[in-house]
């Protein structure tokens, strides 16, 4: 089993590349809205919930985790990786990403606020950025998203997307590929970056290394407020 946890829903957008790449597989997703949004916490906070979350996956019967979260990979996947045994397969901003495509005209980065303060967004900024590129925390919208506050949502990034003239987005929250077609109201036809396939990438090398047996299809989902409507959105967004 190959398990996946997020602050909430947003990873469902990594789940989904990599059951692209591998669809006859058991997973677990780990929704923790409870503790949502983990770009606010405090990196102790953080390390101590995502501990828990990965026990808990091990617990379950997971033999791969993915930490299908920005802020928690920045923050914390070295030191689990030092705790459990198991792969623990992390995401990263696609800063790298445009570096490589070069693509022309000025690139946002939409990150939060504890994955831009991190030591290892910073360090992976610096290794790739140009005058072109502009970071920008945006607090508060992963929640939106969760929450599925439209119309708020909508005002929010009016309000934050004040740029002109830009054509690349790097996506530095897995919440945020779910909201391409409202930034796009806004920024107009831009290119986007995130780093979900490179992660599914990831995994299914990971699962050839450890020779992890097909099986047939099955996804469950466990969220940690107990919330229908969460599972409800997730299984929609999956499918």
């Amino acid at each position: 089993m190959i398990g996946v946890f997020d602050s909430g829903i947003g990873g469902v957008t990594v789940l989904k590349e990599i059951i692209k790449l591998l669809p006859n597989y058991h997973y677990l997703y780990y929704s923790d809205s409870f503790n949502n949004p983990y770009g606010d916490k405090s990196s102790d906070e953080l390390l101590l919930i995502t501990r828990n979350i990965v026990q808990l996956l091990i617990d379950k019967g997971c033999k791969i985790i993915v930490i299908a979260c920005n802020t928690a990979s920045a923050i914390c996947k070295d030191i689990l990786r030092e705790t459990f045994e198991v792969p623990i397969i992390a995401i990263e901003p696609a800063i790298k990403q445009v570096f490589d495509n070069s693509p022309k005209g000025k690139t946002l980065v939409m990150a939060t606020k504890g994955t831009i303060e991190s030591e290892k967004f910073l360090k992976l900024y610096h290794s790739f950025s140009n005058d072109e590129m502009t970071i920008e925390a945006f607090p508060g919208l992963a929640d939106l998203i969760e929450q599925n506050k439209k119309e708020d949502l909508k005002i929010y990034l009016q309000k934050k997307l004040h740029y002109n003239n830009i054509k690349n987005v790097v996506l530095g929250c897995t919440h945020y590929p779910l909201i391409k077609k409202e930034i796009k109201e806004i920024l107009g036809d831009v290119n986007f970056f995130d780093g979900s396939f490179g992660v599914a990438k990831r995994v299914k090398d990971v699962v050839r290394e450890i020779n992890l047996k097909e099986r047939t299809f099955k996804l469950d989902f466990i969220d940690s407020s107990n919330s229908k409507s969460k599972e409800q959105r997730f299984f929609d967004i999956v499918e």
